[in-house]
């Protein structure tokens, strides 16, 4: 009888994670990264010029504005926006490429972006079958406060309209598929480890057993 890898035979993911300005969002994403090393994060498109030390096709894809247009105009990207009068957008392409290479993708996104993605891949079968959405969030908006308070890269006025934002943020929380209440890096780390295995586990994606 031929015997396969348990490993091998687990579907690729598409893991979005989102959280309110603070909660520990892109601590924990490098954290993923470097836990699974056949976890990536998807590379962005942007019309903006490369800063000291950036390559293309490693931490953005540098496009020009006219190239941008073409393929926002083609329905080329699954999200997309313009920030500081620069574009910035998620290639389709670039999520599938990786997805068929076998290859777990991470996305880091805002939940405006979230929302936008969620409703692109209902008409995209193969990446609405790989998506699990995580929201990440503190206990409560006043411990929000307290990690902005002791990040101290902000203002208070600065801080309070954050903290206005992200009680809006907060509030789309059941639109994701898990919502894990942020506590210490490694419990952080841990739980949403423990969400990505159950994921890849469930019968919808797994391959059937041999008998």
């Amino acid at each position: 009888m031929k015997k396969t890898s348990a490993t091998a035979a687990l579907p690729p993911l598409l893991i979005l994670i989102s959280a309110p300005s603070g909660a520990g969002k892109t601590t924990l994403v490098n954290l993923l990264l470097k836990a699974r090393p056949n976890l990536t994060r998807a590379v962005t498109c942007t019309t903006r010029a490369p800063r000291t030390g950036e390559q293309d096709g490693v931490d953005y894809h540098f496009l020009a504005a006219d190239d941008f247009l073409k393929r926002v105009q083609a329905g080329n990207f699954i999200e997309h926006a313009t920030v500081y009068g620069n574009s910035y957008g998620l290639l389709k392409r670039e999520l599938l490429d990786k997805l068929r290479a076998g290859r777990d993708v991470l996305l880091n996104v805002d939940v405006q972006g979230a929302a936008t993605i969620r409703a692109q891949t209902e008409s995209e079968p193969e990446l609405r079958r790989a998506l699990v959405t995580i929201f990440l969030t503190t206990a409560s908006v006043k411990v929000l406060a307290q990690r902005l308070k002791q990040r101290g890269a902000d203002a208070d006025h600065v801080m309070q309209k954050r903290l206005a934002v992200a009680r809006q943020e907060i509030s789309q929380w059941k639109h994701f598929d898990y919502l894990v209440i942020s506590g210490s890096k490694p419990e952080d780390l841990r739980r949403t480890l423990a969400i990505i295995e159950a994921e890849k586990m469930r019968s919808a994606r797994s391959a059937p057993p041999e008998f």
